[in-house]
């Protein structure tokens, strides 16, 4: 069953954060027709509503998103079960974002309640230490509802030599960090990026030639573009609206194909999928997709498939992409999670 499949880890929130999951499911995946078997919940924890792996080693991380945030460990073994290796204090209030760095040995942490960043050293085995720093972003932007102080979103590791990026939501802001492999410290690489005011930044997504990267603003609707300088400068090249549906539009996820040709927004509020084309000038729109739900928070792709998170569907629904028009199209039927809100193929 699993065995002859993949597995995919789903993450959501639980009733720690208002949510209706138990913890972390897994599911199995055919490679040909991308359909989703669930195996059950394999790990109880307190809202881990983001999820990655390790590059090398068996293990899963999540976060857990709570007022105390902290971050939870298990090794994965070969039918997608999880066997616990521990969960360490992150330092700051809803962690919603980790990412492992390209060489292993360090777990990076987006803590968006306490507006900060966090490192936790990796050792041989990918199991976390102790945190290595803590940094606390500061300032506000012009929305005082959402913008009332700082908000890490998404913190993104770069190739060799590339500086980590760490999205603030509450800043306007996308701060760039070099990280002393010796102590596990962020060295902070000025100036740092500063988005449209009032645009939201939430994540972003590099484009494969290393010199276009698109962010996408939840609080303005907005995908903007930038141009990366040979100096580590960044341009902004223009700006395009993430939905031409009408009604409010709150951008989640965003990604770009691994060939560079599309790029891919999940629009929450309208429930959508907007594809993109990337040629030499600013994204141009090509469709947009109806998810069926309202409130796809993240997908994945995998492949010729896409898989949709909609938290407030309480499914998890599968698109074979067009290769030619990029279009994704619905095929099978959805899968049941309760209050999904991150994909792990």
């Amino acid at each position: 069953m699993a065995g002859r499949g993949e597995i995919v880890h789903i993450g959501g929130y639980t009733a720690h954060s208002g949510g209706r999951g138990t913890g972390i499911v897994a599911a199995s995946r055919d490679p040909e027709t991308g359909e989703l078997t669930s195996l059950g919940t394999v790990a109880v924890t307190a809202s881990p509503s983001f999820l990655t792996r390790h590059p090398t080693r068996p293990v899963l991380y999540a976060v857990n998103e709570l007022p105390e945030g902290t971050i939870s460990a298990w090794r994965v073994g070969p039918e997608g079960d999880l066997t616990a290796i521990g969960s360490w204090a992150t330092g700051g209030a809803d962690p919603c974002h980790l990412a492992v760095a390209p060489e292993g040995r360090n777990l990076l942490v987006a803590n968006y309640g306490g507006g900060s960043v966090t490192v936790f050293p990796l050792d041989p085995e990918g199991v976390p230490g102790d945190r290595s720093d803590l940094v606390q972003h500061t300032g506000h932007g012009p929305n005082p509802e959402r913008q009332e102080g700082p908000h890490a979103h998404m913190v993104a590791p770069g190739a060799e030599g590339r500086p980590i990026l760490a999205v603030d939501l509450g800043t306007d802001s996308i701060y760039r960090y070099d990280l002393d492999p010796a102590s596990g410290r962020l060295v902070p690489r000025a100036p740092r990026v500063r988005t449209p005011a009032g645009a939201g930044p939430r994540h972003l997504a590099r484009h494969p030639d290393g010199r276009r990267c698109y962010v996408c603003g939840e609080l303005d609707g907005s995908v903007l573009a930038y141009e990366l300088t040979e100096e580590g400068g960044w341009h902004q090249s223009g700006r395009v609206e993430a939905s031409e549906r009408a009604g409010h539009v709150q951008p989640s996820e965003i990604a770009v194909d691994a060939e560079g040709r599309f790029l891919y927004l999940a629009n929450r509020g309208v429930g959508t999928i907007a594809v993109f084309a990337l040629g030499s000038g600013l994204p141009k729109l090509v469709e947009e997709v109806a998810t069926g739900g309202e409130w796809p928070r993240h997908f994945a792709m995998v492949g010729d498939h896409l898989y949709v998170a909609d938290e407030r569907a309480d499914m998890v629904r599968t698109f074979r992409i067009d290769r030619e028009s990029g279009v994704p199209v619905a095929v099978g039927e959805p899968l049941t999670i309760p209050s999904p809100t991150c994909v792990l193929p």
